[in-house]
């Protein structure tokens, strides 16, 4: 039960009858002509390796014919291509770092190996797929930890019951997907999809931008992604778990927002929805300086700010529960 990757995409134009413009082909034709299985191109369209063309009719992305001739071309194709996106379990990439299934476990745990997708097993447990092509950069760049006692800070971490591999999945998917797009509701979308429904609707408290949101969030290169199983877990794992985290992606998504406002509002009922570009490049757009809000203090405690994330409100109704003598829940919850 693989889990295909979401993609941003370009945007390609349909004709008057509503046929697919030339030159392009579907993703399934694309990937059997560049002799890659289904999870083999998912993986390489979210590393870039390939990009896709959305279709301003809705319909699935497509794939410029001059880009698969563009791979085919290449040196080394098929098998070049192949060795990029080539995925390993624990047990395989173990072997290929020269250590047990144990202390591969414990390294990726502690976030030193970070997975590229995942599957369910038969017992619906998750299993992570790391890419061989990262593991053996990994084996040259720190081969200290990979004999002898672990260091302090490795014990640490996993003495204290971490585990970062989720985090480190999404934080690569996400990151990955904003650098697809300068888009900024497609980048919001993107955003949006890191926090569970209760703190979206803290932070877009617009019901119509929500369901904009919801509407232009990337979409998985073959269509929906397996399973109803399959969609909840990945959902489940787009969603940040940790407090820090949490509010990162809350004050994020606050500045992506802003700047989406200000580029046009989101469509209100009456009015038509639209599909606007999603442009695919390998270069990430300019930084949004409104973005980085770690780096000024006084923005980041701004009052206006810090009643948008939510922590005003949850720090006066921490302020009543103690003085009533309840209690109150912690961060996040």
């Amino acid at each position: 039960m693989s889990v295909a990757e979401d993609v941003c995409t370009e945007a390609v134009g349909t004709n008057a009858a509503g046929r697919v413009a030339a030159g392009t082909v579907a993703v399934g034709t694309a990937a059997q002509e560049l002799q890659l299985k289904r999870g083999e191109f998912a993986i390489a369209v979210h590393l870039g390796l390939i990009r896709l063309r959305a279709r301003q009719d809705g319909g699935r992305p497509r794939v410029a014919c001059e880009e698969v001739e563009r791979l085919r071309s290449q040196d080394g194709f098929p098998e070049a291509l192949r060795d990029r996106v080539r995925t390993v379990g624990t047990a395989q990439g173990a072997q290929q770092l020269g250590i047990s299934p144990d202390s591969f476990t414990k390294l990726a745990r502690a976030g030193c190996l970070t997975p590229i997708t995942f599957y369910l097993n038969r017992y619906r447990a998750i299993v992570w797929l790391y890419l061989a092509d990262e593991l053996a950069g990994f084996a040259a760049r720190e081969s200290r930890l990979l004999a002898g006692r672990s260091p302090a800070w490795l014990r640490d971490r996993l003495e204290g019951g971490t585990d970062f591999r989720a985090r480190n999945w999404r934080s690569r998917r996400v990151e990955r997907l904003l650098t697809l797009t300068e888009d900024p509701w497609a980048r919001a979308a993107v955003l949006a999809d890191t926090l569970d429904p209760v703190q979206l609707a803290e932070v877009v408290d617009d019901p119509y931008e929500r369901a904009y949101l919801a509407r232009i969030r990337p979409e998985p290169a073959f269509g929906p992604a397996g399973p109803p199983l399959a969609r909840e877990t990945m959902a489940h794992l787009m969603r940040a778990d940790e407090p820090d985290e949490m509010l990162w992606r809350r004050v994020s998504l606050i500045a992506e927002l802003d700047h989406a406002r200000e580029a046009r509002s989101a469509p209100r009922p009456g009015g038509e929805w639209r599909s606007f570009p999603r442009q695919a490049n390998e270069c990430a757009p300019e930084p949004d300086p409104r973005a980085d809000a770690e780096s000024d203090p006084a923005a980041a405690s701004a009052p206006g700010l810090l009643a948008r994330i939510g922590l005003r409100r949850r720090a006066s109704r921490a302020a009543a529960h103690r003085q009533s003598g309840q209690g109150c829940a912690p961060f996040g919850t």
